[in-house]
């Protein structure tokens, strides 16, 4: 049986088509993929990503816990500071990806995707042995509202909360008399807020937001544009560009991992070799040549060669191209930004090219 977010009638009302998303009903479009991308690019969108998944871990050693199973240093967070970071396993393969929110000391807030829940918490399990540490799902307990795009802050403002947190930064805050959390985080590589609410509120929230963000031009926006959206701004998907045969390394989220951490966890002895000598595959980012659409799974080609796999790929509304995400495996040196590649469809090679990821500028970073 598929699960339903606290928002599911509304969405109904609004003539949303529901689609079945890692076990939810959810939202893919309103009324076109296309208008509804549009609008978070240039106004403000308004998301139900309820299903994702929130774990509270707290307990003395909350903190030596959660350095055990991530890459990055999680001492270095401080209060109400968040980090994007992924679960490994022993092999340095992910579990998934997360954003982890340090709430105050020895309790941390934990955003994790919303198929991967049961393994999370499975391998979290398994690895706190020896630890004093309590691993708490609220996911059933909290909805979660993303706000995107130019105007969101304005709209935020607008709702009666001026003092935005910074970047990556989650607070304690008062919307329409409503006590809830809001993050300055988002999937869409534009500014926003994403507000997680108790479910018995999140109607209310989510009403009051559409009703006043009218002056903003407000959209709600389902699951297809928020595909869309997060292609162009080269934001990974979990089961299409990571899972658990790939590392950071070759997810090209080096970035992300500490270089200087002291501490062991899950996976480090290959990440770190990695991080030297290179993976087994790199993912690059593409631009068709010719209208047709790579999809995930399509096979990469080269000089009649299998070289790699497309993992994600669609539409740019913003470019007037068709993009994808890609792992090349053979040769990695020999694939760069401007390399001419050929993707398999319908039996039929088509030309692409290479291009610097992300697609589009980001405007997140505030």
């Amino acid at each position: 049986m598929t699960k339903r977010t606290f928002l599911y009638d509304k969405h109904v009302e609004l003539g949303a088509k529901m689609v079945d998303f890692a076990g939810w009903e959810m939202p893919v479009q309103y009324t076109s993929i296309i208008e509804e991308h549009k609008n978070v690019r240039e106004n403000v969108g308004l998301f139900d990503v309820s299903h994702m998944g929130e774990l509270i871990v707290y307990g003395e050693d909350a903190l030596p816990f959660l350095n055990k199973l991530v890459p990055q240093d999680i001492s270095k967070l401080t209060d109400k500071k968040a980090v994007y970071c992924q679960l490994p396993n022993k092999d340095g393969g992910l579990i998934d990806d997360l954003i982890i929110y340090k709430l105050e000391d020895k309790k941390y807030l934990i955003i994790a995707n919303a198929s991967r829940v049961d393994e999370d918490l499975n391998w979290m399990s398994l690895n706190q042995l020896g630890f004093n540490v309590e691993i708490d799902n609220i996911s059933h307990k909290y909805s979660l509202i993303a706000v995107q795009g130019p105007k969101a802050c304005d709209l935020i403002n607008c709702a009666g909360l001026i003092d935005l947190p910074p970047f990556f930064s989650i607070k304690r805050a008062e919307l329409f008399n409503i006590n809830l959390w809001v993050s300055r985080t988002g999937y869409t590589g534009e500014d926003g807020v994403e507000i997680l609410v108790k479910n018995e509120f999140a109607e209310y929230v989510w009403d009051k937001l559409l009703e006043l963000g009218k002056q903003y031009k407000v959209m709600p926006v389902g699951l297809g544009a928020r595909d869309t959206l997060r292609l162009e701004a080269s934001l990974h998907l979990y089961g299409n560009d990571l899972d658990e045969n790939t590392t950071p390394v070759e997810a090209g989220l080096s970035w992300s991992v500490s270089k200087t951490k002291t501490e062991d966890y899950n996976g480090k002895k290959v990440i770190m070799e990695q991080l030297k000598n290179g993976g087994r595959k790199k993912l690059v980012g593409f631009r068709m040549l010719d209208k047709s659409i790579a999809r995930h799974e399509y096979e990469v080609y080269s000089n009649g060669e299998k070289v790699g796999v497309v993992t994600s790929g669609g539409v740019s509304p913003m470019r007037g191209e068709n993009i994808g995400l890609a792992y090349i495996n053979s040769p990695l040196d020999k694939f760069s930004v401007g390399s001419t590649i050929q993707i398999m469809i319908r039996d039929k090679l088509h030309d692409a090219e290479i291009v610097k990821r992300p697609f589009i500028e980001k405007r997140n970073k505030v």
